[in-house]
């Protein structure tokens, strides 16, 4: 393949959005408040933030849900 074939190749693929594992990596750095500058660049680059704002609700959800289990198992075993 020539490398004016490629750069075609390339020009047809749209972009791709970040990771889940890089998602994942933002969303506990922020709720930890570690998150570097660099990398808070980055995420705010993104071409959509649905996957940021999905990824906090459930990692929200999660982390209250977690605290209710634990408030639960010490009240009960008083």
């Amino acid at each position: 393949m020539t490398d004016v074939a490629k750069n075609k190749n390339n020009d047809n693929e749209k972009p791709r959005g970040p990771g889940v594992l890089k998602i994942t990596q933002s969303i506990l750095a922020g709720a930890l408040g570690v998150q570097s500058n660099k990398r808070r660049q980055e995420d705010f680059s993104s071409h959509s933030p649905a996957p940021y704002i999905i990824a906090g609700l459930v990692f929200t959800g999660l982390f209250v849900g977690g605290l209710m289990l634990v408030v639960n198992l010490v009240l009960s075993g008083q």
